[in-house]
């Protein structure tokens, strides 16, 4: 029912760390418009809202078939002032802090060209998930741990000084260390943990259960490994499809991950089944649940 889909979206939006949120009533026109509907949905959203610390939102409603607080104000709900839906989402601040974040490069390519113009070129490409790169910055390959300088970035096949999200760069480092698709750099002293217990919140997206003792393919960033669900601590056993829940998956290789609520490219990642590679649910890592490599 109607209170059911508010308390999902709700969860949804909160886990997402989603910073603006409209809950757009739709159909008015089949309760005939009337206030005390509106306003009856909109005390169940903010009470669930409220429970998972999910952030302030706009309510607007809305006759998507008739038109009503769409793109213009409604003549037919006199009690409402605030504005139409698109308005509002014109008028939505939107930021991207990723710059702001701690550096992350999850590296996609090894460029190697060896021709006669470049025969030691040796650059290392991908999008940066948050964060700035700086020439002459002392950085750490992860999950490796070892520690080298940025001897240069190529930007759109020039050089650069500096280089920030989402920008797709190539990094040229100054020590012959092994790097490989997969792997992770990031500042030197300001590294995500290394492990290989996630605790994470995940929602389950397949048909197919996901229960205790499942094997599957952990993708994060750039890399795929292979992973056990050891606990869903959050139901008993199992998650069917469109649960939310907690989960702790051990993987069979040391990942560097975030916490989702600091850095979104580099603490998200997805469960796959491994027999046909279909999305099994898509996990947000807790952070506080990455309990190391024991």
């Amino acid at each position: 029912g109607v209170v059911e889909q508010t308390r999902r979206h709700a969860a949804i939006a909160a886990l997402l760390r989603v910073p603006h949120v409209v809950l757009a009533v739709n159909k008015m026109d089949l309760v005939a418009y009337e206030e005390p509907v509106f306003d009856r949905i909109v005390r169940d959203f903010a009470t669930h809202a409220a429970e998972l610390g999910l952030p302030s939102f706009t309510s607007i409603p809305v006759s998507a078939l008739a038109g009503d607080n769409v793109v213009d104000r409604s003549t037919r709900m006199n009690w409402y002032h605030g504005p139409a839906l698109l308005e509002h989402l014109e008028t939505v601040p939107v930021s991207h802090d990723l710059a702001h974040r701690p550096a992350r490069l999850p590296v996609q390519y090894v460029i190697r060209p060896r021709t006669a113009e470049h025969p030691d070129y040796r650059g290392y490409a991908g999008q940066i998930a948050a964060g700035t790169f700086r020439v002459g910055e002392e950085v750490t390959v992860l999950p490796s741990g070892r520690t080298t300088r940025i001897a240069g970035i190529d930007l759109l096949g020039g050089p650069v000084d500096m280089a920030f999200a989402p920008q797709s760069v190539t990094i040229r480092i100054q020590d012959d260390i092994d790097i490989s698709r997969g792997d992770l750099i990031v500042p030197a002293g300001d590294a995500p943990a290394i492990t290989q217990d996630i605790e994470a919140t995940v929602c389950h997206v397949a048909d197919q259960p996901l229960t205790a003792g499942h094997r599957v393919l952990l993708k994060h960033g750039t890399r795929t490994v292979k992973a056990i669900v050891k606990d869903i601590p959050s139901h008993p056993g199992r998650l069917v499809a469109n649960d939310i829940g907690r989960v702790v998956v051990r993987t069979a290789e040391p990942l560097a991950v975030d916490a989702y609520a600091d850095s979104r490219r580099t603490g998200a990642f997805l469960l796959i089944d491994p027999a046909d590679g279909t999305t099994l649910a898509a996990g947000m890592a807790d952070g506080s649940g990455n309990v190391g490599q024991g």
